[in-house]
């Protein structure tokens, strides 16, 4: 039986109970770590050997006016701009918004695109570069490891290899693999991998929905990545994936895209037709099971979001270096004036420091 709308907003309410008037002073601020937990990355190894290999498995590759490389593949769409590889310009600016650390991810197009082989290859390489990146600058970064989960079997052998490198500390992994959502039992060795390893899983979009509909006006962007993001969560919880992995973590980003705002429609849909679920509990049960990023612009929506899930479910991110992110991401959260200075700190490097083990 799902749990009523009033015991849903009472324990919102309790969730964000900590929401006070107040803010930091300086001096505080000063002594406080940030931590990006969305960031994205292209290393050049890896660039170089999509350059090298790409084309013979079915992607097509040219440049931009701007020197950038472009990518196109499967329905998926990349540009590899000189920002989003070198790692001293990243550094400079993480210095310039005061941020101190930053979660290492791999973007679209991903290796899915690939044959299994090159997926495996493409994997490894990017897996390398993200320890070679910590192991010289262990303080600034640490990365999420890429599995060619095309074929889940070399995706577990990946991360069994990847748990051993020094600085890996989670998993990237899109929202659907080639067309399958992430309920698939086939991924279930790979799920309980990471909860061995104690890595959350980070589930980001590669090809958003919304086909010729959506090609104008930036609406792939706008409105199908966050119905990506929402098609994942509600398939990692419909499908009973955190039940089977009670430790598993999972983080959505722009503030879990579909996922919380429509959870209370999905309790009565499955209260009305149980059999559309192989979950254990109300869904709204899960919304706890998930961190989330900020990345959405209202400090409305943040302090609501904030109110449903906790504090301490709520991560910093900035989508760096997407030219849509914010020019100065850390007063967004500084300006939340309802927000207590301990969950402050929490959302701004606390909680990426505890899931991540920083």
């Amino acid at each position: 039986m799902a749990i009523s709308k009033r015991e849903f907003v009472i324990g919102a309410a309790a969730a964000g109970g900590s929401l006070l008037l107040g803010r930091r002073n300086t001096a505080a601020q000063a002594a406080r770590r940030v931590i990006d937990a969305h960031t994205h990355w292209y290393p050049a190894e890896w660039v170089e050997l999509v350059q090298k290999e790409g084309e013979a498995a079915g992607a097509r590759l040219g440049r931009n006016d701007r020197g950038g490389i472009t990518f196109s593949a499967s329905g998926i769409n990349a540009v590899f701009s000189p920002n989003y590889i070198d790692l001293e310009s990243r550094i400079k600016a993480m210095d310039e918004t005061g941020i101190h650390a930053q979660v290492l991810s791999l973007m679209a197009p991903m290796v899915y695109w690939a044959p299994p082989a090159l997926g495996l290859k493409l994997a490894q390489t990017y897996n390398d570069a993200c320890s070679a990146a910590h192991r010289k600058y262990p303080e600034r970064f640490v990365g999420l490891a890429m599995l060619p989960m095309q074929d889940p079997e070399l995706a577990s052998q990946e991360l069994e290899r990847a748990g051993k490198l020094a600085g890996l500390r989670g998993v990237m992994m899109a929202t659907a693999v080639m067309g399958k959502n992430l309920d698939e039992k086939s991924f279930f060795p790979v799920y309980a991998k990471c909860e061995e390893l104690g890595w959350p899983i980070f589930t980001h979009p590669v090809a958003p929905l919304g086909g010729e509909r959506m090609s104008k006006h930036y609406l792939s962007n706008l409105l199908g990545n966050p119905v990506e993001i929402g098609i994942a969560g509600y398939t990692l919880i419909l499908g009973g994936v955190l039940d089977a992995f009670p430790k598993l973590e999972v983080m959505l980003p722009r503030a879990g895209g579909n996922v919380p705002w429509g959870i209370m429609r999905l309790d009565r849909t499955v209260e009305r037709m149980p059999q559309l679920a192989q979950a254990k509990r109300p869904a709204t049960v899960y919304l706890k099971r998930f961190y989330y990023d900020c990345i959405i612009e209202s400090p409305q929506i943040v302090t609501d979001l904030i109110r449903l899930v906790g504090a301490d479910r709520v991560l910093f991110g900035t989508d760096y270096p997407s030219p849509m992110r914010d020019a100065r991401p850390t007063e967004f959260i500084d300006n939340l004036a309802e927000l207590a200075p301990a969950d402050r700190d929490a959302i701004l490097g606390g909680n990426a420091a505890r899931a991540f083990n920083l």
